[in-house]
């Protein structure tokens, strides 16, 4: 390289100013003599080392971008010639450059064009090696994958401006390699020098080509047949192309056959711009799996770097495409499109929706764009005056980038086999020190394992018998024991108080104080004594019904416990339909819910086998007219004459239709007809099951309201052998007990019905 003037020193040799200005160093100026000039590049020789070092302590660049969680923008400059010194300058801190077009005059004297631009980026690399473009660029990138952060390097600009040879390189010099090998080969070295976990490695290499995908490695023999067309799939762990082959890689030449095998499949093209054109944008991905020997076995780290090769943007005036080269012109130009408006949308915070499904490309990259990964844009433009019109947009795309945040993380997963593994070990292991810890205590009969059916019930009989008080104490055994324990402590007073609410219920009718609407209708029903207070209450507080102490006399009630039940007794019975009523709404309320429930399952099924049997009928008829129609069309062929060929006999297609008709239809009537015999056994069953529940709720009103309204001494008289004779009852009672059986005769008929 010939430096002439220090003018021409900063134009091609800015890419020394951006290592220095990374690694904190020397800032030029445009007055740096010659001298000067030399010494730079004799800093140059030295600063490698260095830097290697400064990098690997992890100071600059990705650990900045980690907290500021933004994309970092890079601009390759292709070498030229004809660099255009007046129109493009780059910034003193090499990090910004500045566009300079001259006015249009054809547009008049009054001309508002814009005529200069300045753009902010992480770097400008001018006249870069591969070398220095990697270290620059994907070097800490990669590094940071293997510690479970996902990372994507994309490669933008327009055609011809050099992405593909950034991001692949050239194969025919070692050391014109790009991105793709260079991050393949530090994978694999950092492998090395992790022995302390075991690490698995797998790529797949994506091309989206005219709004299609495809796989660049569906040709090897182990990517075996595709059966569906590849599409792109979402789910909680990101976006992932289904049908894609992704093929395991023990060894970095494996990886590099798999590159090469990939690359030889690219669709290319040629035009006057570049006479290898991509036609298609490209994803070579790399996936690392790593599990640690030394730690838990259960956790492992998941991430992926995708490298991505975008077609370029181009002008079909500029390039002179001609043939199929137009028709993917289109397309690509349209997909950049829709990813700049993706990018837009990323940037604005007030965006709610990001169009990532306008094409495949935006779909497949929607994880780089918004996901939980670094992301650096590397810009490749021409440092011609003839193409920056060009260029100034892909500089507007850059600063687009550059408002893009992510929000990178460490993908940690679990293994939950291994989880399950681990805990049984664990589980046995505990076992075999407690079976240890009772032999050397003399407690060889303990065992930890789930009780049974049969120690559950004996543990029962257990509480129930030291509730009772025939068992002073219950052995203690070991903790799963004492746990049982309680909880049958809870089982047996669960049972108790379900036991007494149930005797209360069809002894006594509770009523809530505080529900008025309740008071009220006790009230009517005389159930309130002459100070308006409930009967039985002493308190003052809680329910209307107190409980007489236990007599200490066997076989004689006790005066307050006749008077109570005397006043607890209504002095007018209401009617048995409007008790039954309020029967159906209070103690036989389950019961009462299980008929609704059984007749609306009946009313149900009855509608089913209805709707059946006019299936069977509207069937039978078209049965029948079918019979119809063929009996005509034989007929119609006997008078016609029947025609045979080798003993079997012709016949039309029509009536051959008809036939086939028939045979469906008769299928059909045998389909209905085993359904509706179903229906009609399970209607039997049903019905069964609703009478069962009609005798018992109309059984056990009546022994609710004969315990709650009759007398005693009446119930007593009415029994089969009592002492009533004719004459011995009150004529007002003959009449109610008239109403009474009335009444019940209704209701079962209303029942019936």
């Amino acid at each position: 390289m010939l430096i002439t003037t220090s003018c021409h020193f900063l134009s091609t040799c800015s890419v020394l100013g951006t290592v220095l200005d990374i690694e904190g160093g020397f800032k030029r100026d445009k007055r740096h003599s010659s001298i000067l000039q030399a010494t730079c590049n004799l800093i140059w020789e030295l600063k490698p080392t260095q830097m290697m070092q400064r990098k690997n302590g992890n100071k600059h660049f990705f650990t900045r971008m980690g907290t500021r969680k933004k994309v970092h923008a890079f601009v390759r400059v292709k070498p030229t010639d004809d660099f255009a010194h007046e129109a493009i300058k780059y910034g003193d801190d090499n990090k910004s450059i500045d566009i300079h077009l001259k006015k249009d005059t054809r547009r008049g004297v009054v001309n508002n064009q814009q005529t200069g631009w300045s753009f902010k980026l992480d770097g400008i690399l001018h006249d870069a090696s591969q070398d220095l473009v990697y270290e620059t660029v994907a070097k800490d990138l990669v590094s940071q994958a293997l510690d479970g952060y996902n990372g994507t390097i994309m490669c933008y600009g327009q055609t011809g401006a050099g992405k593909t040879y950034t991001m692949t390189g050239a194969i025919e010099n070692y050391k014109h390699r790009g991105i793709i090998p260079r991050a393949i080969q530090q994978v694999f070295r950092m492998i090395e020098e992790r022995p302390t976990h075991a690490i698995t490695v797998r790529v797949s290499y994506l091309e989206i080509y005219n709004e299609s995908l495809f796989d660049l490695l569906s040709t090897l023999p182990s990517a075996g047949p595709s059966v569906t067309p590849m599409t792109i799939v979402e789910n909680p762990q990101g976006v992932f192309i289904k049908g894609l082959s992704v093929h395991l890689t023990s060894e970095e030449e494996d990886a590099f056959s798999l590159f090469f095998e990939g690359e030889t499949n690219r669709i290319i093209a040629s035009h006057t711009m570049n006479k290898n054109s991509s036609r298609s944008h490209c994803i070579f991905t790399i996936y690392v799996e790593a599990h640690s020997l030394t730690l838990s076995d259960e956790k492992y780290i998941t991430s992926k770097i995708n490298l991505v090769d975008l077609a370029g943007s181009e002008r079909l005036g500029k390039s002179g495409s001609e043939g199929r080269v137009p028709k993917e012109a289109t397309y690509i130009n349209k997909s950049l499109s829709f990813l700049e408006q993706a990018i837009i949308a990323r940037g604005d915070q007030k965006r709610d929706h990001i169009p990532f499904r306008q094409c495949k490309l935006t779909h497949a990259l929607k994880d780089s764009l918004g996901g939980n990964c670094h992301v650096v844009l590397v810009t490749n433009i021409y440092g011609e005056a003839a193409q920056l019109e060009e260029t100034l947009s892909s500089l507007q795309f850059t600063s687009r980038m550059k408002l893009v945040t992510t929000k990178p993380a460490v993908n940690e997963k679990y293994d939950t086999e291994r989880i399950v593994k681990n805990l049984k070990k664990e589980l046995a292991l505990l076992k075999q020190e407690l079976a240890i810890h009772n032999s050397l205590a003399n407690r060889t009969f303990v065992n930890y394992d789930p009780m049974d059916e049969i120690q559950i019930a004996e543990i029962n009989a257990q509480v129930r018998r030291y509730l009772e008080g025939t068992l002073d104490e219950i052995d203690i055994i070991n903790l799963r024991q004492i746990q049982e324990v309680f909880n049958q402590f809870r089982v047996v007073q669960r049972q108790q108080e379900e036991e007494v609410e149930s005797a209360l219920r069809r002894k006594y009718t509770l009523t809530d104080k505080n529900d008025f609407a309740a008071v009220s209708a006790v009230q009517k029903a005389g159930l309130v004594d002459v100070d308006n207070h409930f009967v039985g209450e002493l308190d003052g507080q809680g329910f209307g019904l107190e409980v007489t102490p236990f007599s200490t006399k066997s076989g004689k009630k006790s005066k307050s416990e006749k008077t109570l039940k005397e006043r607890l007794r209504p002095r007018t019975p209401p009617s048995k339909s409007v008790a039954f009523e309020d029967f159906k709404k209070e103690q036989g309320s389950e019961i009462n819910h299980i008929l609704k429930e059984n007749k609306s399952i009946l009313n149900e099924l009855s509608k089913r086998a209805s709707e059946t049997t006019q299936r069977i009928n509207a069937i039978k008829w078209e049965i029948d007219m079918t019979k119809e129609a063929l009996g005509f069309q034989k007929s119609q062929r006997e008078k016609q004459g029947e025609y045979e060929n080798k003993g079997l006999m012709i016949i039309d297609e029509e009536e051959f239709m008809l036939i086939l008709k028939l045979k469906d239809l008769k299928e059909q009537y045998r389909t209905e007809y085993q359904d509706l015999c179903k229906l009609k056994a399970e209607i039997q069953y049903c019905q069964h099951l609703v009478n069962q529940c009609r005798l018992r709720l109309l059984t056990e009103f009546e022994i609710w309201y004969n315990e709650s309204f009759i007398p005693e001494d009446m119930q007593v008289a009415l029994k089969p052998g009592g002492n009533t004779r004719a004459g011995m009852l009150p004529v007002r009672r003959i009449v109610s007990l008239h109403n009474y059986l009335k009444t019940t005769m209704n209701l079962q008929q209303a029942y019936r019905k």
